[in-house]
């Protein structure tokens, strides 16, 4: 079992909530994130990235930085930028991209939970990159970036969050990139009954994106117990920000690959070797310009393959893998198993610097302009599955680097949960 609670949330109001959201703080280098963040001094970027507030000179991870994204929240809450709900509630957050709705309900998870298991990771995480959140959470004294999490669909759950949609909306706006967010408060008791119980009869929770946050928290609230040894499992520091979407709710979008040579080969070796594990055949030419002139794989076990400014679609031969291996079988580690390393001598993708990957959102097109410019080969990839993603953390595994994209990104900034 599973226990997700709700919460008091602190929250814009929402006469500007549209200007306080912001994208993750991870999306933008220290340049970007500053141009971002000074553009509207209720970006929530200038909380999650305070160094844009302090001189170029100031460390990114220098104390100032996490005293100065106290100062400002603290600022904002006074100033009425933020207000607080004074019952616990949960949320339905909705996201919607290009027509498609997104779903899920914000509560707090327990950090118990990560602990013991029953919240699946399927990756492993950075000490270096957990240490920035950490002293942030604990600063603040606030999770101010939702996790974001999944589990396996449950009719009652979905029924009673078409229900609540019915409502009046908290917030309702569209952001500059054309990312549609809305907002519902759930307060009815026996609607928060229902929720607790649902997740209360659910074994397992999975950590779709966001494990450096999640880890961050967790230890902030492992370290508050810690310092207050009389806890008593009910504080705030023991739950951790998060948005539960059902399994059905997600996309995962491809995660293509990008490299700069063809590791000492010509190209007529290079396409011998390809052959031994994969059938090819030619299917055009690319273009940086139009996204539907580039090839997209259309089932699992295909890829294509980018060279000279010719596309080929790949399709690896049976017996190649091991279908019953959750990691083994996706077509991530096909590619790196049966190409990138042996052939390719790819050996630590996320080390490697001829290598690079494009995000699904990018589209084709970036891959194709890689190819123009920068780099001499590209795969485009089938997407991930989250039936995948769950068989991987069932099994106690992990993924390879850079297996999942999901959109849209859940906003920072629209919920917060002070510890």
């Amino acid at each position: 079992m599973s226990d997700i609670k709700p919460f008091r949330c602190v929250r814009p109001d929402a006469k500007v909530a549209s200007r306080v959201a912001a994208l993750p703080y991870d999306v933008y280098n220290r340049a970007e994130a500053k141009v971002v963040a000074l553009r509207d001094p209720l970006s929530f970027l200038n909380i999650d990235r305070a160094e844009s507030n302090l001189p170029d000179d100031v460390d990114t991870y220098d104390d100032r930085v996490y005293v100065k994204a106290k100062e400002l929240l603290e600022a904002r809450i006074a100033d009425g930028t933020y207000v607080s709900d004074e019952t616990e509630c949960y949320y339905i957050y909705e996201l919607i991209m290009d027509g498609r709705s997104q779903k899920g309900i914000v509560a707090c998870a327990s950090i118990d939970d990560y602990v013991n298991g029953v919240i699946k990771k399927h990756e492993n995480t950075r000490a270096d990159k957990e240490q920035d959140r950490i002293r942030h959470v604990d600063t603040c004294s606030a999770q101010t970036g939702p996790i974001f999490l999944a589990y396996r669909a449950r009719k009652e759950l979905s029924e009673l969050i078409n229900a609540v949609m019915k409502n009046e909306k908290l917030y309702g706006f569209t952001s500059d990139d054309g990312i549609t967010h809305n907002v519902w408060r759930i307060s009815d008791k026996s609607e928060i009954d229902t929720i607790r119980r649902n997740f209360e009869e659910t074994e397992s929770i999975y950590i779709a994106d966001g494990h450096h946050r999640a880890a961050s928290a967790v230890k902030v609230g492992l370290k508050r117990r810690a310092e207050n040894p009389g806890y008593t499992g009910k504080e705030e520091f023991n739950y951790f920000l998060s948005v539960l979407f059902a399994e059905d709710e997600l996309m995962i979008m491809d995660y293509n690959r990008v490299l700069k040579d063809l590791n000492g080969n010509t190209v007529s070796e290079f396409m011998d070797k390809v052959s031994a594990c994969f059938d090819v055949s030619e299917v055009g030419k690319g273009d940086a310009k139009e996204e539907s002139a580039n090839f997209r794989p259309a089932k699992k076990g295909e890829f294509g393959m980018l060279l000279n400014g010719t596309w080929y679609r790949l399709n690896i031969k049976d017996g190649m893998y091991d279908a019953a291996d959750p990691v083994a079988s996706l077509d991530v580690s096909i590619l790196q198993d049966k190409l990138l390393g042996p052939v390719l001598g790819i050996k630590d993708p996320k080390t490697d610097k001829r290598i690079d990957f494009v995000g699904g959102i990018r589209g084709l097109k970036e891959v194709a302009r890689r190819c123009e410019s920068d780099m001499e080969l590209a795969f485009s990839m089938y997407p991930t599955s989250i039936t995948e993603l769950f068989a991987v953390a069932d099994a106690g595994l992990l993924m390879p680097p850079k297996s999942t994209w999901f959109e849209p990104k859940l906003r920072s900034g629209l919920f917060i949960h002070r510890i």
